[in-house]
């Protein structure tokens, strides 16, 4: 499934330029992605399409993409999620959080979509799942995020 999901992402400008799902059926079949494949991720992308139509999210500028600060708001996560996504995952979506890139909105959806993968969830597939909710709604995080979310953590050296 995260296969056919990269080959969305990187064919398609944003969410919106993704033809219907029925249309984009026949080309994922053409490009010979396998039938289950392409059924699970039409499924996911579905998914993510109504959980994107019950928020609405300014794209006016990056600075309203910003979380208020708030000392009162705290995101407690089920046992369910704890498990199905562990906690390397759920430190990237902290990582995310408090960095400013990523709304209480679309963490929401992010986790929604996370944990509708198949378990468990590694960290490499929940970037893949984060770049997904961004490519969405045609966001397209800094240069810095997405380094972080396209880097190959394995590869790197320390100094």
């Amino acid at each position: 499934m995260l296969e056919v999901l990269v080959f969305v992402y990187e064919n398609y400008w944003r969410g919106d330029a993704c033809p219907e799902l029925h249309a984009l059926e026949r080309k994922l079949s053409a490009h010979g992605f396998e039938p289950d494949e392409i059924h699970e991720a039409l499924v996911w992308l579905d998914g993510l399409n109504i959980a994107a139509q019950t928020i609405c999210l300014p794209q006016e500028t990056e600075a309203e993409w910003k979380p208020a600060p708030s000392d009162a708001a705290m995101r407690v996560y089920s046992v369910a999620e704890q498990d199905h996504l562990g906690a390397q995952c759920l430190g990237f979506v902290s990582f995310l959080e408090s960095s400013g890139v990523l709304p209480p909105a679309l963490r929401e959806i992010v986790l929604d979509r996370a944990m509708a993968a198949p378990a468990p969830v590694q960290l490499d597939a929940l970037k893949i799942i984060v770049l997904m909710v961004y490519w969405r709604f045609g966001h397209e995080p800094d240069a810095l995020i997405l380094d972080e979310l396209c880097d190959d953590s394995e590869d790197r050296v320390a100094h």
